[in-house]
């Protein structure tokens, strides 16, 4: 249980936060960095829930456990596997998450055309924002997949997937909330030479 009766702690005043283990990082560090990526992906979701929650109570609902998850997902950045027993079983994104948004995906996915064109972000506010919580969550996996190379640093397969499937899912939801408007909006090649 998380319990925060005092916001600022100053401990982080000469530029280093704590892990989860309790070791301290520089705040630009790359791992310190994916999960903030990670949490900016989460508040821009929270965004396009501004819009989901009228435009669609079903996919806002899916939008609602993707939130919860990637509070796994930070959670699991800040607590690196280092192989050591922990006090305390840290949480870490498992197969069913990655499978319950492949599921959800393809709920979604089933009711829309196949594209013969690439989607410009825009449409509808939520499809809108969902677009851009996409570019978000795109740029977390990149630093994740870039944290996993460094060695000693490790990631988890399924973390690794499940931020790979946001980024899907975050693209199809965007082009269904614009079917049930006017449409997905489409790249014109070359219209404005």
């Amino acid at each position: 249980m998380v319990v925060l009766n005092r916001i600022y702690t100053r401990t982080g005043d000469k530029g280093t936060t704590a892990l989860g283990t309790g070791e301290r990082r520089p705040k630009f560090d790359l791992r310190i960095a994916s999960y903030g990526t990670i949490d900016e992906t989460n508040a821009s979701i929270g965004i396009a829930r501004l819009h989901t929650a009228q435009e669609d109570a079903n996919l806002d609902a899916m939008l609602g456990r993707i939130q919860n998850d990637l509070f796994d997902l930070g959670a699991e950045l800040a607590t690196p596997d280092t192989g050591k027993k922990l006090e305390w079983e840290p949480l870490r994104i498992v197969q069913n998450q990655v499978d319950r948004i492949e599921q959800e995906i393809d709920l979604l996915n089933s009711e829309l055309e196949p594209l013969r064109s690439f989607v410009l972000p825009g449409g509808t506010p939520g499809s809108a924002c969902l677009h851009l919580a996409r570019t978000i969550s795109r740029r977390a996996e990149r630093m994740m997949v870039e944290l996993a190379q460094i060695p000693g640093e490790r990631v988890a397969d399924p973390a690794l997937k499940y931020v790979n499937r946001l980024s899907d899912f975050l693209f199809v939801a965007s082009r269904y909330l614009n079917k049930k408007a006017s449409g997905d909006v489409l790249w014109v090649p070359g219209k404005n030479r």
